[in-house]
């Protein structure tokens, strides 16, 4: 039988063995959230030294985790659509008129900046990896059965898709370059509660071309 001096001994080497784990998890998080922070304010190709300063964590910590820029946007990404994706889970289960709940949906996904990603998705960004994939399926999922409740309470116009509110969240909410007025944020909110309003049935227009679908974003339009 172990002692008990003994087995206070390995409760302690244990607790010093995952402490290291738990504080380079919240460092990883740190730098995700320092990154996406910056990825809004300044774009794709901030320093990462700054990121690093911002995070509160030294070069080495950030490499140690990431060991390039590549890495570090795909980790950004991949953590912007699942807070986006649980938003919108979180909206279809609060029992609220559909239409509210895409509403609720639309301005969450908003303060989580998804139209900011939109710089990042190019040039050597691995748009088909599994990972991203399958948080994007996700997604998908969760804001379609949203869209589906509230075309068919009525609520919806039903001449639009799933892919007319990811497209236009995506440009509503995606920082201008080189604006004259570096605090567009402040009307984000604005301007989506207008588009809310357009999207309501019974529709006060017809809409010119066809609804965008979840086939037309995979396919690049």
């Amino acid at each position: 039988m172990e002692s008990p001096v003994a087995g206070t001994a390995t409760c302690a080497a244990q607790r010093r063995t995952t402490r290291p784990r738990a504080d380079a998890l919240r460092n990883r998080e740190r730098i995700v959230a320092a990154a996406r922070e910056m990825f809004v304010e300044f774009g794709p190709d901030v320093p990462l030294d700054e990121v690093a300063r911002r995070a509160g964590v030294g070069n080495a910590t950030l490499y140690r985790n990431f060991p390039d820029r590549a890495a570090l946007i795909h980790e950004v990404v991949l953590a912007v659509t699942s807070r986006t994706t649980d938003r919108a889970e979180e909206a279809g289960a609060a029992g609220a008129d559909p239409f509210v709940a895409l509403s609720r949906f639309v301005h969450a996904a908003a303060d989580e900046r998804i139209g900011a990603l939109c710089p990042m998705l190019s040039g050597g960004f691995d748009n088909a990896h599994p990972e991203l994939l399958s948080e994007r399926r996700r997604l998908e999922e969760a804001v379609e059965g949203l869209v589906e409740r509230a075309m068919s309470a009525g609520r919806l116009r039903a001449d639009i898709a799933v892919g007319d509110v990811l497209v236009a969240l995506s440009q509503l909410t995606r920082p201008l370059p080189g604006t004259a007025c570096p605090d567009m944020d402040r009307f984000t909110h604005r301007h989506l509660q207008l588009f809310l309003d357009g999207l309501e049935s019974p529709a006060r227009s017809e809409l010119p071309g066809s609804a965008a679908t979840l086939e037309d974003l995979r396919s690049g339009c």
